[in-house]
């Protein structure tokens, strides 16, 4: 799977601390380590996912109900580099005023800050591609913003199905990509793809 030459740089979270939340990118802290934004539809296991790569059970905040996260978080990792928690968009139970609200401060933030290296964009493998995460990927694309995509909740499947399903993807992606991101499969709840996914990070950092 891609990402896999990523898993010997060693990389493990031995500090998470929040920092703060916000609407405004030029609230957030001051842009002098790396940064890396987490994104997906809502109820993509998102909050979970984070969870998992910081060792925290509650670091994120987890809900049976989509659109828990509201506001642009901040957690410092290792004193190094910057994980961003970012709403989810979709199918949140929340007025169309809200959601357009929480579209035009992520993607102010997105297309602003500055330390921003890349962005997960995080995908349900159970599922068929899905318009919205298509169009937000192409926006990214468009705006020469860096991401990657995870996609989340790969225990819930069998292996020949999970294989089938993100072949389908790549497929559909290069409908309209000529070439396809780097890719990483995830579960939460068997830390599948956690070495590849912080390795990833740590490369980054290394090379900036």
């Amino acid at each position: 799977m891609a990402g896999s030459s990523f898993i010997n740089t060693g990389m493990e979270v031995k500090t998470a601390k929040f920092i703060v939340s916000n609407t405004d990118y030029k609230k957030c802290p001051a842009p002098t380590k790396p940064e890396y934004a987490f994104i997906g539809r809502s109820n993509v296991g998102k909050s979970s996912l984070i969870n998992m790569l910081c060792n925290q059970k509650a670091l994120a905040k987890t809900s049976s109900n989509p659109g828990k996260t509201q506001l642009i978080n901040h957690f410092d990792i290792n004193d190094e580099w910057y994980l961003v928690d970012l709403p989810g968009y979709g199918y949140a139970k929340v007025s169309k005023v809200q959601r357009a609200k929480w579209e035009k401060f992520i993607r102010t933030y997105l297309k602003n800050r500055e330390n921003l290296y890349n962005v997960f964009v995080l995908i349900d493998s159970r599922i068929d591609p899905q318009k919205i995460d298509l169009e937000f990927m192409e926006w990214l694309g468009k705006n020469g913003i860096p991401f990657s995509i995870v996609f989340t909740k790969a225990d819930k499947l069998r292996q020949n199905q999970l294989s089938r399903n993100i072949k389908a993807y790549r497929k559909k992606l290069l409908e309209t990509w000529e070439e396809l991101p780097v890719q990483f499969t995830t579960s939460s709840e068997t830390e599948l793809g956690k070495p590849e996914l912080l390795s990833y990070i740590d490369s980054i950092n290394k090379n900036s």
